[in-house]
């Protein structure tokens, strides 16, 4: 390579990781105090970088949606369904199909399985596995979520945005080699800095991030999850500009307190919908798993069903803004409403299920905003005139209510509401169905959103598995006491009486000429063989022992030998090699297990406070 030619990304990448090694370095020579400052102070530039990186992120991924948009469909992506409306059924069919194909083989080439990611591996990356990610699977992710969209699959752009996000965050994190709670710090940064710029609204991603991704409020995470949503939403401003995602009616309000009956009402509604949509996403899913078909071919059958239903609703295809628009406008009849709303469950659950690249952010959004529309014009038609908020007030509540409950975000899908209209009386309003939708939601389904489903898919309990993730990084040999007390199984009563003497301990572990456990003798009984020798006087230690103690491998992890001490109530307990050779090679305490299991939680803790 010449002189004049720009260098590469990667030796960009190393010049920067070699330059903030070097800077945590000095950091580390510092003293505690200023040290713990100086932490901050990187961990702060650290997060502006994340909402840099991540806020120019979203502008190549929406922009990269637009432009396959308006090859595909020949018109404004803001307006999808219009120009869909306009085209031949044929074209409508075909367009979603091959498209599909193309995201099957994309993700088949690049993805482990061939299977897109989402939220869920972000919640599994920062719970469980201390906030790492890999670059280059995100950044295929959201290439396929790209095509998805630019396709006209009904999927969510917010959701690739927030892995997106967390990746980029993740990727950050390596640079000074931070530890996990930094690292899941820096994650948070990234998943706030994509729904700031995706919805034009700093506070609510900032809450987001604590909500759903880092899970909890503690403010050595918040000051940078807050430094990197605002920086991510000045650079989506500087680009897309400062108005909000949706065009919302100036006059929007609650009419009277007396609507409050009927907005709880639709929060039942909305909670009964949630859970109807979360259930057709899992039985969709499985459906797939047992369909035969190849990974690589299943988003070709989704195009398929997709274009079909597209040619009756053209709003199914995309995001499906422009309908939300025409809902938040109240310019849907109650017949519309209830088909698009069905329309739109049935073609994001086939996406979805079938293996299009998305989230499900922006669908229940829709769905939401649909059915609010619906319910304020039945609310709307039984109460006289003036008395009701109309079709779209409704459509606001009815929007945060489905949304909340399908992503198990009721506070920040409640700041999106209020940072989106910035009426507070219609935002008490969004909170009393968000309550309610996600009572119900969570009541009839069992999980607290589809990211929680996801996971517990994929056999993992976020909150259980990350403290089992701790303990077993712990091993018994970390723990082990290498001078376990032994005497030979042949040795006599009085060499045993010795061998108590000089250990000073209250059990013997019996052992033969390779050091192979062979029993225990504890003090008790040897005692008691001593005041009763009669004519046992011949005993051999092996007489007095205990032939099958409890013992833990060197390998076995501080998981298992808790359960192990759980269930023995043992105060020492013998160490061996393996299971199978039976080699002594020492003996742990109690005591020492209890205090590893304390300094486990201690860590545990820590980083929950956003610490390293």
């Amino acid at each position: 390579m010449s002189r004049s030619d720009p260098p590469s990304l990667s030796r960009i990448a190393r010049s920067l990781r070699r330059h903030v090694r070097l800077t945590a370095a000095r950091l580390a020579a510092a003293g505690p105090h200023r040290r713990v400052v100086n932490d901050h102070m990187v961990l702060a530039v650290l997060a502006m970088t994340v909402g840099l990186l991540t806020g120019g992120g979203i502008i190549l991924f929406r922009e990269g949606i637009v432009l396959l948009q308006a090859l595909l469909y020949a018109g404004d992506a803001q307006h999808l369904a219009t120009a869909a409306a306009a085209l031949p059924w044929w074209a409508l069919v075909v367009l979603p199909t091959v498209g599909g194909l193309v995201v099957g083989l994309w993700h088949q080439a690049t993805l482990p399985q061939g299977r897109p990611e989402n939220v869920s591996h972000v919640m599994e990356a920062a719970i469980l596995r201390g906030g790492r990610m890999s670059l280059r699977r995100g950044l295929a992710a959201i290439v396929g979520s790209m095509l998805s969209l630019g396709v006209g699959a009904s999927v969510g752009r917010e959701g690739p945005a927030v892995h997106l996000g967390a990746t980029l965050g993740a990727w950050v994190a390596r640079l000074p080699r931070f530890g996990r709670g930094h690292a899941r710090t820096l994650l948070g940064c990234g998943a706030a800095a994509a729904v700031a710029a995706s919805f034009n609204a700093p506070i609510a991603g900032a809450l987001f991030a604590h909500e759903v991704v880092i899970a909890h409020y503690a403010t050595s995470a918040f000051a940078p999850v807050v430094i990197s949503s605002v920086a991510a939403t000045v650079v989506s401003r500087l680009w897309f500009g400062t108005a909000p995602a949706f065009a919302l009616p100036p006059d929007l309000a609650m009419a009277s307190v007396l609507e409050f009956p009927a907005v709880g009402l639709l929060g039942v509604v909305c909670g009964l919908v949630a859970a109807a949509f979360l259930a057709a996403l899992q039985g969709t899913d499985a459906v797939a798993r047992r369909s035969g078909l190849p990974v690589w071919m299943r988003p070709a059958a989704a195009g398929l069903a997709v274009g079909l239903i597209a040619t009756a609703f053209p709003e199914v295809l995309g995001v499906g803004y422009e309908v939300t628009n025409r809902a938040l406008s109240g310019d849907l009849l109650f017949d519309a409403a209830v088909a698009i709303a069905l329309a739109k469950v049935v073609a994001t659950v086939i996406c979805l299920g079938f293996g299009f690249g998305g989230g499900v952010f922006s669908p229940s959004m829709v769905i939401g905003a649909v059915t609010g529309c619906a319910f304020g014009v039945l609310a709307t038609a039984a109460v006289p005139g003036g008395w009701s908020a109309g079709p779209g007030a409704y459509a606001v509540v009815g929007m945060g209510a489905v949304a909340a409950a399908v992503l198990g975000a009721p506070i920040s899908t409640s700041l999106i509401i209020f940072e989106l209209t910035g009426n507070y009386e219609l935002t008490v309003a969004v909170m009393v169905a968000v309550v309610l939708a996600t009572v119900v939601s969570h009541g009839l389904t069992g999980h607290r959103s589809q990211f929680h489903w996801q996971l517990a898919r994929r056999g993992l309990d976020v909150e259980g598995d990350r403290q089992r993730q701790m303990l077993r990084d712990i091993r018994v040999r970390d723990l082990v006491t290498l001078d376990a007390p032994t005497v030979p199984a042949d040795a006599g009563l009085e060499a045993v009486a010795a061998a108590f003497r000089r250990a000073g301990a209250d059990r013997l572990f019996v052992v033969d000429a390779e050091r192979r456990l062979l029993g225990m003798i504890v003090l008790a009984d040897a005692a008691s063989a001593l005041l009763d020798r009669g004519g046992d006087s011949d005993r051999a230690a092996l007489d007095l022992a205990q032939t099958d103690p409890p013992v833990l491998a060197l390998s076995e992890t501080l998981d298992e030998a808790m359960e192990t001490l759980e269930e023995l109530r043992e105060a020492c307990i013998p160490v061996v090699h393996d299971r199978e050779s039976m080699t002594l090679v020492g003996s742990v305490q109690d005591r020492d297990l209890m205090r590893a299991y304390a300094r486990t939680l201690d860590r545990l803790r820590a980083e929950d406070r956003g610490e390293r």
